[in-house]
């Protein structure tokens, strides 16, 4: 493996790659080479061997990939280089993750899809959401007909992110700020809408067909600089485009919705929203209450118009990767343990040869809402066509999420 992007998610990502069994970072890179080194020295001290170090400029990772014969390539840098460096590492042989948007324009989603298919190499968002063990059991109860007939989903990214946003440092140069002045669009909500596309088989048997975005005004990051920062502080500078809650409202080829929403700029408590319904019942997450913070009303066992816990469905069936990799998951990752089961499941699935969970059409789905909301809100929330990126194979059923269980090979 090769990392490019050490900050906060690449270092700790990093660690938990090292741990899965069959898995060897052998090169870091970061444009600022002093947190290659960190890294380093940090795998060193667990044990690993030392991986090479790349760094110092903008285009080091190309050096990391022609001088490193790369299995898999895992990107963890800003959002506005996640196209080059994830279409760079194809095309120099790799498999690759690349964290959350894989692109931020149509055509560099079309150009990942196309890279891939040119190449045989996939592309993978590393949505570990999709892995969380109640997204897993909420998978797993559609496909196997607890909801009926699904018809409707709602998920998201709410998180109050203020302080993180202007605090010196946490997102270098300020990237993930920056964003927020250049246009109004759904920049993160991937994490809420992959779960629900697939449970509803969004890419094998349906698609996502329209898009229709609204956003409200832009208020939390001018009134939370108002009231905490400093007013020397370079912040003054900006004016903040993005509106605190896009919402962008989906239909499928089938006649289901999607809602999916984003929400960084306000105070709320955590939520990915995480809901599913149909004609026999539906589930809600982050409902609060009980040990999975999650609740169900499912016929014919539940009546009286009163909502049930959700620990005894999940615990009913629970999906085979939490079975057996959950306790790894709580000492190896972060997020509550879906980081590793993310990282272990893409490592089993490349050495034994099986199709990824999430593939470049999922990749590419899951993202176009990001330019896809801002061409519907430009249009005064009219709705937009989403592209078929499988270029019609989402008529085909195939496997996703819903996996076979499988042993992780024996490390020789």
């Amino acid at each position: 493996m090769g990392i490019i992007g050490v900050g906060n998610r690449g270092n700790s990502m990093t660690i938990g790659w090292a741990a899965v069994p069959g898995a060897k970072v052998v090169a870091v890179c970061d444009i600022r080479k002093a947190r290659a080194t960190n890294i380093a020295n940090s795998l060193v001290s667990k044990g690993r061997e030392r991986p090479a170090e790349y760094g110092g400029t903008a285009d080091s990772y190309k050096q990391m990939l022609s001088d490193m014969d790369l299995d898999l390539v895992y990107i963890a840098t800003p959002w506005e280089f996640h196209h080059e460096q994830g279409k760079a590492a194809m095309l120099a042989g790799a498999h690759v993750m690349v964290e959350l948007p894989v692109a931020t324009e149509l055509a560099e989603l079309w150009d990942l899809v196309d890279t891939s298919e040119k190449t045989r190499k996939h592309l993978m968002l590393a949505e570990n959401c999709s892995y969380g063990r109640n997204e897993l059991a909420m998978l797993k109860m559609a496909h196997e007909g607890v909801f009926g007939d699904v018809t409707n989903g709602h998920g998201g990214y709410l998180h109050d992110l203020r302080e993180l946003l202007f605090a010196d440092g946490y997102y270098t140069d300020d990237w993930r700020r920056k964003w927020h002045t250049r246009s109004t669009a759904s920049f993160y909500a991937m994490h809420g809408l992959a779960p629900i596309a697939a449970a509803m088989d969004i890419n094998r048997g349906d698609r996502m067909k329209t898009l229709s975005a609204t956003a409200t005004p832009p208020k939390g990051l001018a009134d939370y600089r108002a009231r905490f920062v400093p007013k020397g502080h370079r912040s003054w500078n900006e004016e903040y485009l993005n509106g605190d809650l896009v919402t962008c409202l989906i239909s499928t080829e089938k006649g289901r919705i999607i809602r999916a929403e984003h929400d960084v700029s306000t105070p709320r408590p955590y939520s990915r929203i995480n809901s599913l319904a149909g004609s026999r019942g539906l589930f809600e997450d982050y409902a609060g209450g009980g040990s999975t913070g999650a609740r169900v009303y499912l016929e014919p066992d539940h009546g009286g118009h009163a909502w049930k816990d959700f620990a005894p469905s999940q615990q009913k069936i629970d999906h085979w990767l939490w079975k057996k990799v959950g306790e790894d998951a709580a000492a190896n990752g972060g997020h509550g343990g879906m980081d590793y089961i993310l990282q272990w499941r893409t490592i089993q699935s490349m050495r034994t040869g099986t199709t990824a969970d999430i593939d470049v059409y999922d990749s590419a789905a899951w993202c176009a809402p990001v330019p896809l909301s801002v061409l519907s809100l430009a249009d005064g929330g009219a709705p937009v066509e989403i592209p078929d990126f499988t270029r019609g194979g989402w008529v085909r059923p195939r496997v996703g999420l819903d996996s076979v269980a499988l042993d992780m090979p024996a490390v020789v």
